[in-house]
């Protein structure tokens, strides 16, 4: 790993700002580089069915995950389900404005008692029978309760609550009663990600795929940028893509980071003007700069547009307050163990997860969303990452189909469409075991982890 950094600056252990309870922006201090294994990545980890139901049992059911975004819920009976595995998630806001998280099932015979992906109930009916259920979850009622013998005490059966909690403007969930709170499971990535306002991002893209893929494709792919130089070259035009010039950590919670500079072309990149204008030119002009003024000077963009954006910040409607410079134009990729990944820029966050599959290893469901910083006062915005205009005037609808029925943005589309192929590679007895750069060490690490999670039974 090559310790070359142009993206670590500020001072991560300076005063906290007036009128703030942490210091400002995020620790780019480099974590502590862990020990990693050897041993191969097999083929098999992304087909086997026995590998995939310890999966299940060790990882998946262990794990905190996300049920819903918080801004989802406005008033008591607002609810959301999400299908994760086998398991379907209730997601409801109680009287008390309380988020809970229950199964999603009758405690009569098992039906599914919502059946709906949103929506709002003052009382959880089961469509086949009509045992109903308040918002807490307590039995409320059981048609022709006098013919039930009093030994099956239908009195108590509640709907069964799976642990939640909220942070980062997500609702949590875990279906391990014993597990560790989930601050303590984010570390230091909740400390770090405090820094962006994240509950007053809004979502306007909400797209769920089916690919034929192992999910463990997908957070491969999200754990290294060796990729990037060929199946993204667009993005060397507006970001740094090097691993000479960016930043990876590996913390002792299994979850892993990437700076990259933004805002600017890559330092490898020579020439390219005018596409960087037309990638860029939109959000360098709604900064109040002409970007025919770089011409020759592309690599200053950076700075500029972070002084620009530190002096009109307020005026544009941005409280910028607690982020440091780096901040006002970098990308902030962490990947969350096992599954999410943050794409922080200054103005929004791509969220991507891939979700198992309920019957096949050889499938996921992934889904990304767009989540968008607007502007006080502004419904409408050029988002530069998704390179069009974003409204926060309508719920983004949810669009589900087949990899390539829907777009996720110019790079994500990219990269869904590598991961079937490379499913099907893994099959052939050609291909015998991976082979490494150190850039991708988090993939290596990514692994260790897993295996480690699943040792623990």
């Amino acid at each position: 790993m090559h310790d070359e950094n142009n993206c670590k600056v500020g001072d991560p252990s300076r005063e906290p700002a007036a009128g703030l309870d942490r210091p400002v922006g995020v620790d780019l201090s480099r974590a502590a580089q862990p020990e990693l294994s050897d041993k191969p990545i097999t083929p098999e980890r992304y087909w086997d069915r026995d590998f995939w139901q310890r999966e299940w049992d060790t990882v998946w059911t262990k794990t905190w995950q996300v049920a819903a975004m918080v801004n989802q819920f406005n008033e008591p009976g607002d609810f959301v389900t999400l299908e994760f595995g086998t398991e379907v998630i209730l997601a409801v806001m109680g009287e008390d404005r309380q988020i809970r998280c229950f199964y999603n099932v009758c405690q009569h015979r098992g039906m599914m008692l919502v059946t709906e992906e949103t929506g709002n109930s003052r009382r959880l009916t089961c469509p086949y029978h009509a045992w109903s259920y308040n918002l807490q979850g307590q039995i409320k009622t059981i048609p022709d309760e006098r013919d039930f013998p009093a030994s099956a005490n239908c009195r108590s059966k509640n709907l069964v609550p799976v642990r939640s909690d909220t942070w980062g403007g997500f609702v949590w969930f875990n279906m391990d009663n014993d597990t560790i709170p989930l601050r303590e499971f984010l570390a230091p990535v909740a400390d770090h990600l405090d820094a962006y306002p994240m509950e007053q991002m809004v979502r306007t893209h909400w797209v769920t795929l089916e690919g034929d893929f192992n999910w463990k494709l997908v957070q491969d792919n999200f754990n290294e940028s060796y990729h990037v130089f060929h199946a993204h070259p667009q993005l060397k035009y507006v970001a740094e893509f090097s691993y000479l010039y960016s930043q990876f950590d590996h913390y002792p919670s299994g979850h892993a980071r990437m700076l990259m500079a933004g805002g600017a072309p890559s330092q490898t990149l020579r020439g390219g003007e005018d596409e960087i204008i037309r990638q860029l030119g939109e959000h360098i002009r709604f900064w109040g700069l002409d970007p025919e003024d770089f011409r020759g000077r592309m690599h200053e963009l950076r700075v500029a547009l972070q002084q620009q954006k530190r002096k009109l910040g307020a005026e544009k409607g941005y409280d910028f307050s607690r982020y440091d410079d780096v901040m006002l134009t970098d990308n902030w990729h962490y990947t969350l163990f096992p599954n999410l990944s943050f794409s922080l820029k200054p103005d929004g966050n791509i969220w991507l997860r891939a979700r198992p599959h309920p019957t096949d290893p050889e499938k996921c469901l992934f889904d990304m969303w767009y989540l968008n910083l607007f502007p006080a006062g502004q419904t409408s915005y050029y988002s530069p990452t998704m390179r069009d205009w974003v409204s926060m005037e309508t719920p983004a609808p949810h669009q589900t189909g087949k990899a390539g029925d829907y777009t996720m943005g110019p790079t994500i589309d990219q990269d869904v469409a590598l991961w079937s192929a490379q499913q099907k590679a893994l099959h052939s007895r050609g291909y015998q075991r991976e082979v490494l750069a150190g850039q991708e060490s988090r993939v290596r690490f990514f692994h260790d982890n897993l295996d480690r999670w699943m040792a623990r039974g």
